[in-house]
């Protein structure tokens, strides 16, 4: 299924929807600090709609390129509110050496202004595998029985940046990890945050309810632990069902956009040792909201300093 909308040159801009619940292609965009009005009201509109959009052949693109992109769509946050070893303030490489993340999330939770946006473009790729997947928070919400809903509509979770690493440290090496990946995980940790998030969240723009969970939740609030991680289970697990899932395999020029306020990811690390590097930008959000009202609250950190009100 696809749509098209013409901008002032006559360049055709093209939505080429991958699944039922998530994911779309953009052709015939060029990428830049100069797109139209009119192209970027298109790719606003397919990113609500579609919640990850990909763009082919954008090998045009550097870092100050995706910068200048990312401005038109929002205002552009640091690059993360603890990695501070980075080249450009604005901009976090996603980098294998020093880790994966394969494991599903939502950027950067663990703050009370979530990104709203984040733009993933490659710089380099492996000769194989290393795709990414996202799941679709909203459709997973939607998809739930009434008495489900009933119980998650009022539940909250804290959100830390405090994630249980050694949960998967791969047991057949030596130390559990190298070097690199260790100092970049105590950068990572440096500072502690802590939010507490509603497990159903309102989306600012389009009024959607979607499921705001991740590995950065700690536990739900007013439950016991065990109850805490069954019931996160069974939350995840509805995220994550294939059929609220999207792969998307990576090819030299490709650019990814998701909304972070409506999507999980991962990234898969099927790549054996071979290097694997994208930069990634996140755009300002607001402060969560749940379906009462009530927005979320700070417990510890003070991320002022990442992203704008």
């Amino acid at each position: 299924m696809s749509s098209s909308v013409q901008s002032p040159s006559q360049t055709e801009v093209s939505v080429v929807q991958l699944g039922s619940h998530v994911g779309a292609r953009v052709d015939g965009v060029r990428l830049g600090g100069d797109l139209s009005p009119e192209a970027v009201a298109a790719v606003r509109a397919a990113l609500l709609k579609h919640k990850v959009i990909f763009f082919r052949d954008q090998g045009h693109l550097d870092d100050a390129g995706q910068l200048a992109f990312g401005s038109l769509l929002g205002e552009v946050t640091l690059a993360h509110p603890t990695v501070r070893g980075v080249a450009n303030a604005n901009i976090l490489p996603i980098d294998s050496e020093y880790g994966k993340a394969n494991s599903w999330h939502t950027d950067v939770t663990f703050v009370d202004r979530v990104p709203a946006v984040s733009i993933l473009r490659a710089v380099h790729l492996p000769p194989y595998g290393g795709n990414t997947v996202w799941a679709n928070t909203v459709a997973a919400y939607e998809a739930l029985p009434l008495s489900l809903r009933a119980l998650v509509d009022g539940l909250w979770a804290v959100h830390t940046n405090a994630y249980d690493y050694a949960a998967n440290i791969d047991e057949l090496r030596i130390g559990g990890v190298d070097v690199k990946t260790e100092q970049y995980r105590k950068e990572f940790q440096s500072d502690l945050y802590e939010t507490e998030h509603p497990v159903v969240r309102v989306h600012p723009e389009t009024g959607e309810r979607s499921l705001l969970l991740g590995h950065f939740v700690k536990r739900l609030v007013g439950v016991s632990s065990t109850e805490s991680q069954a019931l996160f289970q069974l939350l995840q697990n509805r995220v994550t069902r294939l059929e609220n899932t999207v792969r998307w395999q990576w090819r030299d020029g490709d650019v990814a956009i998701w909304d972070n306020r409506a999507t999980q990811h991962y990234a898969v690390a099927d790549y054996d040792d071979l290097p694997r590097r994208l930069h990634r930008i996140t755009l300002a959000g607001d402060v969560p909201v749940s379906i009462d009202g009530t927005r979320s609250v700070v417990r510890q950190g003070d991320a002022s300093h990442f992203s704008a009100v």
